[in-house]
Order: structure tokens, then sequence, then C-alpha cells
């Protein structure tokens, strides 16, 4: 019998709290604030939740957690730009000795993606790679369900890297498009970071056109067909396409589940499929690229099946 699993999907503002009673059932308990500058205030907020809805799990459910930020499988050692509290502490071992169970750790990309492989869009697919597309650029990879852990617990990051393309041609008679290699937050310039996500989007917007107008309105404009907007975005996927297209070859993946929330401009990611799917040597005869089915509960679920799993 499978032993109840207590999950938390930690965000810089808000903790979500819920129990998995068994493989593939989630029951969502609380959503609390959460305190991301103090370490001690957020461990003492988890075991709060714990003491408050211990009736409906077990003294040794272990606790697993999805947060937003990097957990390295070597170590255990985290690091959070959203929840700072966490970097630098072997996160696992020093909260399960505050709390007295068992804590495993992954990053919100790879809870997603073993949400996504295993009870979202990749189920039935063995080689599912996810695509996080929000304010900027993240993903993860699987097989089998299960997570491939890389070096540092960046696997599946397409984010970075300067392989960004400085030249495009729209094929309307007006010549290549020069685009810089913007500077990256991790350091380097050219990184998919810098364009794919909503922040890249607007950067993108601002260098062609000279506007500054925010993602929502750009996407907006672009789907009722106005001339700037429509050239931002073509120039968006021709940019985009090829790299994801190149983790597609790299991975073998047979299903792209996006994640964040350019997942939810369905008009956009359907452009994206096209894009990346003329870009690779196999034929798909179905979406390749789709919208998260995981998205709102990702997290929970996603820790729910590293913690039914021990890891």
């Amino acid at each position: 019998m499978s032993v109840p699993v207590y999950c938390v999907d930690i965000g810089g503002s808000f903790m979500k709290f819920a129990i998995s009673p068994a493989p593939g059932e989630m029951k969502p308990l609380e959503k609390v604030a959460t305190p991301a500058n103090s370490w001690d205030d957020l461990a003492a907020s988890l075991a709060a939740l714990l003491d408050r809805h211990a009736g409906v799990g077990l003294p040794t459910s272990p606790l697993a957690l999805s947060i937003a930020g990097l957990v390295d499988p070597r170590n255990g050692i985290a690091t959070s730009a959203n929840v700072p509290c966490v970097t630098g502490r072997h996160l696992s071992a020093e909260l399960a000795a505050i709390l007295g169970r068992p804590v495993l750790a992954a990053n919100d990309a790879d809870c997603l993606t073993l949400a996504e492989a295993n009870e979202g869009a990749g189920r039935g697919h063995s080689v599912v790679f996810c695509a996080i597309m929000g304010t900027g650029i993240g993903g993860g990879f699987a097989i089998d369900g299960r997570l491939v852990k890389g070096a540092g617990g960046v696997t599946g990051e397409w984010g970075h890297g300067p392989i960004l393309n400085t030249s495009v041609d729209l094929g309307d008679g007006e010549g290549p498009i020069h685009v810089p290699r913007f500077s990256c937050g991790c350091g380097q310039s050219g990184c998919v970071d810098t364009i794919g996500g909503a922040r890249g989007i607007e950067r993108l917007h601002h260098y062609l056109h000279g506007a500054t107008e925010n993602s929502h309105h750009i996407l907006e404009e672009w789907q009722a067909g106005e001339s700037r907007a429509a050239k931002t975005v073509a120039v968006y996927l021709e940019l985009i396409a090829d790299p994801l297209a190149l983790a597609v070859h790299i991975t073998g993946a047979s299903i792209v589940p996006v994640g964040g929330g350019l997942a939810s401009v369905t008009p956009l990611i359907d452009a994206l499929d096209a894009a990346v799917r003329r870009r690779i040597l196999n034929r798909f005869d179905y979406p390749l690229v789709t919208p998260a089915l995981r998205q709102e509960d990702g997290g929970l679920v996603g820790a729910a099946v590293l913690g039914h799993r021990g890891g």
C-alpha cells in the first residue's frame, strides 16, 4: 500500500500545500504566503502546515517540494532567486532534520516535466521534453516518466547558451533583419532566454519598432493582424524555433508540452509547433509542441510523483 505524500509548490509569493493519498490522486489543502527571505520562517511555516493537516497523512509521510530554483542533484544544495532564503542550503537534508520526516525537492520546471510525462500531455510518450515559456525560458527532460538529472541540476535548460541566430529573413523582399545578441542574466549573450519569454518578446518588439509595449498587448495585436506585432512575432518564431528543434533532435522527444504564461496563447504555441516541425527530420502527424495539460497544478503533481517514487 502506498504511503501518502505531502506536497508543496513553493513560489516566490505563495506556497500551495496538498496531499497525494496514492499515485494519481491529489487533494489540495491550503495556500499560504511564502516567507521567501527567512529560512527559519519558511521551515516554521512548513511545520505549521504539516501540524494543521497531520490527520490526513501519516507520521512517516514524506514531504515533496517543487521550488522555483535549482537543486543540485550531487549535493542537494538549492539556489533560488525567488526564494532567496534557500540559496546555499542543503534543502532536503536540513528540512528533514527540522521536520522529522523524509523530504525530497526538485525545481518547478522538473516537477512540471514529471507531471506532464506521467499525468499530462506526455503520458504514453517515452521521451518528453518540457519547455517552460513564461517570464523567461526553462525546461525539463524525462524518459519513461522519470527525470533525467544532469550535472548541476540544469538538464533541459534550453534557455541558456549563446545559440540564437542573429539574422532573420522573412521572405518579404525586405532582406535580412539583424538581431543582436542581447545580454542575458546568466552572464552570457545570445541566450534563448533573452528573446523567448514574455520579457523577450517585449525586448524584441522594442528593438524592431522602438515601441515599449507589454507582451499581452503585442500578442493581442498580432492576433488582430496589426503589422508591427506581426513582424515581431514572425521574427520571434524564426529565432525560437531553431533551438527548440535542436532540443527535439538531441533528446529524441516525441512530445514537447509547454508550460508558463505564454502557453495560454494557443495560436502562438500552434505557430511555434508548425515552425519547429518544419525544422526537424522526423515527420509528426500530430502536434509536437503543445500546451501543457497540468499547467495549474503541475508543481504539486510533479512533487507527488517525486514523493511516491522516493526521488
